[in-house]
């Protein structure tokens, strides 16, 4: 086994990054497994890996990694947002409009708040 360092994980860590990219999910997951090993604090990690996961439509193990993303960063708009895609994705569309709404009360972006449905104002105020 070739000995590894911190520059490698970092390493890994690009390459995974480009191996999404190039729509090769799977190939990032393996990448990001021993950095996550090595560094499991390593939220940025965790991060990835779910959204590769994701991309690798294995919806269980992404939705973990976004959650425990979330548990270390409760204010993190875009981990919101794709846990949300996840619920939304295995059919439990109640608990992916939380999610929605969280993001997009944390971060307007507009597909955030156009994800999150929000009740519009009554037909009368509408102008």
């Amino acid at each position: 086994m070739p000995e590894t360092n911190p520059d490698t994980h970092v390493i890994d860590f690009r390459a995974a990054e480009q191996l999404l990219a190039a729509r090769d999910p799977r190939g990032a997951v393996k990448l990001l497994d021993s950095v996550i090993a090595a560094h499991p604090e390593n939220t940025a990690a965790r991060l990835l890996r779910a959204r590769a996961f994701f991309a690798a439509a294995q919806l269980r193990p992404a939705e973990l990694e976004f959650e425990l993303v979330l548990e270390r960063e409760p204010d993190n708009a875009f981990a919101h947002f794709a846990l949300a895609r996840t619920y939304e994705r295995s059919g439990r569309s109640e608990r992916a409009l939380r999610h929605f709404r969280l993001a997009a009360a944390l971060d307007p972006k507009p597909e955030y708040v156009a994800a999150a449905r929000f009740p519009g104002p009554p037909p009368a105020e509408r102008g």
